[in-house]
């Protein structure tokens, strides 16, 4: 007894000299967890009620912590309140806990984090707030998915009804900042984006909240998304309903809190819901199971117990009762391991005299790092679903329902996973045995009755009340004034293209305020890459209607500088360089660049008949003629005496062969197989060429040409004389950058008539010889200057559009009108109006190209030829090659040559008579030629043909 003592005491010295210890055994009968919640709230209540029923089943089930108790203390906390909310957690934190469930606020939930780490305490919170990180607070466990994914599946429904710009409400905190910056992200990912966000504090006024609606009414973006707290955002509902912003043409999209709202109050008042029809909100994916069904059959009895009679479970109720499991069965693993629970004091930690937070209260929990270790590693299925961590420390396959509120209730009308990254009908936990299917073609909803109990997908946009009347910039020609310029007496916009403007603005189902700005003085074509550049593409879908507009100048040559436009309507080529800085309605006409050059007529003269042909077609015919009829030859020369004789026999047999065979008049027979194919294959060449011949000079002699010096693109390239061009066109960089052409060699032409007279006078005389233009104008052109034509074809395919700005609504609906004019013909009675052109471009605009028949027209069949030809050959000599190996004992390439030249004599010619059929030898005289001609030789009674 008397030395038990001292130890004691000296045991009790060091204990103290490290700070005073309050250590508990290894598994102590009871256990305690904090949590912070706001009790008066929605989320708050149903958060206490499921804490509560978590430890009266995890307390009664005895294979959970073997007999340990697990309590829990609450702190009431004030969201609304961020300063004082503080003040109660850090108070709060004075407790010796091991865990904390909660806070649900942010701003409280950052603050408290901080301590969470200090202390070492598992933080089990259910905050959706996206910058809430693992990575900055190691020991903050989010229970519930993050605003991360809740954005990204409200994106997926922005993008899925093709809306691209949005409105975004949300409550002044950091809950809402951090979800609407979330949501930016996950909208800029779909090219959409927020057009105009406005927040609001939590405790606002009923007149800002108003002012608030009425400044997104002025908006243009109908889409309007609506992250905040349960009863701020019932306030805005309300109010919007009584400023008609709930109707027609509206899309609300409310985040989880109005689910979260709705499933959890029962007794929602009735206006209430009816004044929130057709909106859109989202609700976090719980699976249907036996788990779930067990805690909603017992919810009403819990909810009685502890005083929230009024509230239903929602989705917290269910994350927030996994949560208290997760750090159940993480304790019990703990335990297991050899944990113990015990706090010491910090000794960083003091408190200034008579403050009223006693910091040197805080314990730090000494276990923290082994318990939330074991919390990580959780894998069990509770009433949410599956509950298990991944590596950046949120639950894994977070899915949301998308609900629409309709009647008295909400209907699910899809669901969007994490897992595929797109909204579907099927429920995303059967998906999970599969591939991720990522195709957007896969998307798919159930049929939404939108705000005004209509079924039809609202637009999403209109222009706005207050926006300015629209600028449209027009191009003020000098030249070919039909396709637009301006009345100098009435000072208003006309032509083709202004025509097709208005009457596709009139296909539109809203009413479009503009006005139009000329652009350029009128004495020369505008250049249209400036007109573009003054379309800005980098104002946002707000400022696309509501300019601050600079002053416009004008310059002496009247261009507008410092003028930004709402668009450009006019001539416009569609080309890349002007689709950077602007988008371009669907072309509403083709056109193409083609070269323009002086025609002469083609007098036909006393050579024409060569003219079919060009020269290489000639040389290369001729050839094959010649070719063929030595092939033939060889291959007739020793069996068929027609082909014998004399050398210059043989030589005149060759040339009258070969060139009898173009009028089928050859009286020559082939005897020998490989002959005969050959000579096939040639006749059905020479049919060929003779009938292109003979059509091609039928037309050369009967039909008056026109030709031009240039015969295409590649003239161009090859000549150094000067090239014209419009002014203003793109086909100066055109000809420069795509086509290598050296700029000094390119002529700026204003007008018709300085193309006719250039074109005239030709490239020796100051002219060019070839004029580079867009085919409208080329038309129109050719329809009153008749000397003139297009030579080859058109070698670019554009078309003309008009230019709004980046991501403009006005364009996609434009192009949808444009193509509405071109299917019920409106396009082209417009076309007919302004650019119907006489008789002379009937004639005169026809591609001029050499009639001449060329070689590449005919080179496959003249390949073909060639083949048959040496493969006969082939043949041929290696048959006389075995017969010579086989004949003759002595071998040398001299007796080899005789050989094959040598006539293969006559053999049994009796034999060969007898072969032939009675009715031949007794009917057919005996004619001159047979007397003349040998016998074919014959053996076993059938006649043999010698192959060469």
């Amino acid at each position: 007894m008397g030395i038990a003592f001292p130890m004691v005491l000296v045991l009790s010295l060091l204990l103290y000299t490290n700070g005073i210890s309050k250590s508990l055994a290894a598994r102590p009968p009871v256990v305690n967890i904090g949590s912070i919640l706001q009790l008066n709230s929605t989320t708050g209540g149903v958060a206490a009620i499921a804490i509560n029923a978590a430890l009266e089943d995890i307390n009664s089930d005895p294979t959970v912590l073997n007999g340990t108790t697990l309590k829990v203390e609450t702190k009431d906390t004030n969201c609304f309140d961020g300063f004082l909310g503080m003040v109660q957690a850090l108070q709060f934190m004075e407790t010796d806990v091991i865990a904390i469930v909660g806070p649900q606020c942010s701003a409280i939930a950052h603050i408290i984090s901080y301590v969470a780490n200090e202390l070492r305490v598992p933080l089990m919170s259910f905050a959706s707030d996206a910058t809430l990180s693992s990575i900055q607070f190691p020991f903050f466990v989010r229970t519930a998915p993050s605003d991360l994914y809740q954005m990204a599946a409200v994106a997926a429904v922005v993008d899925y009804n093709h809306w691209k710009i949005v409105t975004a409400i949300y409550v002044d905190d950091d809950y809402g900042r951090n979800g609407i910056a979330a949501l930016d992200d996950a909208l800029t990912a779909k090219r959409c984006k927020i057009s105009y966000k406005i927040g609001f504090p939590a405790n606002a006024k009923k007149s800002e909240l108003i002012n608030l609606l009425v400044s997104v009414s002025y908006m243009e973006s109908r889409v309007i998304i609506l992250h905040t707290g349960g009863e701020p955002g019932l306030k805005l509902f309300s109010m919007a309903n009584r400023l008609n912003m709930m109707g027609n043409g509206y899309v609300w999209i409310a985040t989880d809190w109005l689910s979260a709202y709705l499933d959890a109050n029962s007794s929602a008042p009735a206006e209430t819901i009816s004044g929130m029809q057709g909106v859109l909100t989202l609700r976090p994916h719980i699976p249907n199971s036996k788990m779930k069904s067990n805690l909603i059959s017992k919810w009403s009895r819990q909810s009685q117990k502890y005083n929230h009679s009024d509230l239903r479970v929602n989705t917290y109720g269910f994350y927030v009762y996994d949560s208290v499991w997760t750090v159940a069965r993480a304790l019990d693993a703990f335990f297991d391991d050899g944990g113990s629970i015990s706090f010491s004091n910090d000794s960083r930690l003091r408190d200034a005299t008579g403050g009223t937070l006693h910091l040197e209260a805080m314990s730090i929990f000494d276990k923290g790092r082994k318990l939330l270790e074991k919390i990580r590693k959780v894998n069990f299925t509770g009433p949410s679903g599956h509950v298990q961590f991944d590596a950046s420390g949120d639950l894994i396959h977070p899915a949301y329902e998308i609900i629409n509120v309709i009647g008295n209730g909400m209907r699910t009308i899809g669901f969007w996973s994490n897992y595929s990254g797109l909204l579907s009908t099927v429920p995303p936990e059967a998906l999970y045995s599969k591939p991720p299917n990522t195709s957007l073609a896969n998307q798919q909803l159930y049929d939404v009755i939108w705000p005004g109990e209509t079924a039809q997908r609202p637009r999403g946009w209109v222009f706005p009340s207050n926006a300015k009347e629209l600028k449209i910039g027009i191009p003020n020609r000098f030249s070919f004034r039909e396709f637009v310029t301006k009345d100098n007496v009435t000072g208003s916009m006309k032509g083709y293209c202004i025509d097709v403007f208005t009457q596709a603005l009139a296909l539109l189902p809203y009413p479009v305020t503009y006005k139009f700005v000329p652009f350029g003085s009128g004495t020369e074509n505008p250049h249209y890459d400036k007109l573009i550049e003054m379309v800005e593409s980098n104002v946002s879908m707000n400022c696309f209607f509501l300019f601050l507009h600079i002053p416009s100048y004008r310059t002496d040559q009247g261009y507008l500088i410092l003028q930004e436009l709402d668009g450009a309507v006019g001539d416009i080529a569609v080309t890349m360089k002007r689709t950077v800085n602007a988008d371009f309605t669907q072309p509403f006409i083709e056109t193409g660049l083609v070269i323009l050059a002086p025609v002469k007529r083609h007098i036909t003269t006393s050579w024409a008949f060569l003219q079919p042909f060009t020269l290489e077609m000639w040389c290369v015919t001729g050839l094959f003629f010649l070719v063929v009829g030595v092939v033939v030859w060889v291959l007739e020369h020793r069996i068929n005496d027609e082909f014998r004789g004399s050398p210059r026999q043989q030589m005149i047999t060759i040339f009258w062969f070969s060139f009898s065979t173009l009028f089928f008049a050859h009286r020559e027979n082939t005897m020998s197989t490989l002959g005969r194919g050959v000579l096939i294959i040639w006749l059905f060449v020479v049919l060929i060429i003779q009938s292109s011949y003979t059509a091609s000079l039928t037309s050369i002699l009967t039909v008056q040409q026109l030709d031009t010096s240039i015969k295409g693109i590649d003239d161009l390239k090859n000549s150094d004389a000067p090239v014209g061009f419009q002014v203003g066109s793109f086909a100066q960089d055109y000809m420069v950058n795509e086509l290598n052409i050296s700029r000094s060699r390119l002529r700026a032409l204003g007008s018709p008539k300085e193309y006719a007279k250039a074109l005239e006078l030709g490239p020796k005389k100051g002219g060019v010889m070839a004029i580079v233009d867009e085919r409208p104008y080329v038309e129109l052109f050719l329809s009153t200057y008749c000397k003139i034509a297009v030579a080859g074809s058109d070698f670019t395919s554009r078309g003309w559009g008009f230019a709004f700005p980046r991501d403009s609504p006005l364009q996609v609906d434009l192009s949808t009108a444009i193509l509405s004019l071109s299917e019920n013909g409106e396009l082209q009675r417009i076309h007919d109006k302004w650019l119907k052109t006489g008789e002379c471009a009937a004639d005169e605009s026809e591609m001029i190209n050499s009639n001449q028949l060329r070689l590449e027209s005919f080179w496959g069949l003249f390949l073909i030829c060639g083949v048959a030809c040496v493969i006969s050959l082939l043949i041929y000599f290696g048959i006389m090659l075995r017969k010579y190996m086989r004949h003759e004992p002595k071998k040398s390439l001299r007796r080899f040559i005789s050989f094959v030249d040598d006539k293969e004599p006559p053999k049994n010619r009796k034999k060969r008579s007898m072969s032939l059929p009675a009715s031949s030898t007794a009917t057919a005289p005996m004619t001159a030629l047979d007397v003349e001609r040998p016998a074919r030789p014959v053996r076993n009674g059938s006649v043999i043909d010698i192959e060469g």
